[in-house]
């Protein structure tokens, strides 16, 4: 399980973003772990990377997002890494997003 959290707008930083742009960010991201941890009836497991904009930046490419994802494959069972996942961050996943998507949005 793994899901991406972008602003609406395009920002570098958390500090780039205004006070109400920061609340709704909190606000959907507590919503999200709550449905996280709804999905099997248990606290689930999870690692959350929030990526930010480097300082030096002269082409503007990075932007703030956070990456979440959980070591759980299923209720009662772990994500081990395959070969290929670990070496060269080339994620399986025997679900396709909108299925995850439809399951979280139900939860």
């Amino acid at each position: 399980m793994e899901v991406h959290l972008y602003p609406r707008r395009r920002a570098k930083t958390i500090p780039d973003l205004d006070d109400a742009e920061r609340d709704a960010l909190v606000s959907v991201y507590l919503d999200l772990l709550a449905r996280l941890d709804r999905l099997y009836d248990a606290p689930l497991p999870y690692i959350a990377a929030w990526h930010q904009g480097p300082v030096d930046d002269p082409d503007d490419l990075g932007y703030l997002h956070l990456q979440l994802f959980s070591i759980r494959r299923s209720a009662d069972k772990l994500k081990y890494l395959a070969g290929s996942e670990s070496g060269m961050g080339a994620f399986v996943t025997d679900t396709v997003p909108e299925q995850v998507a439809r399951r979280l949005r139900e939860v």
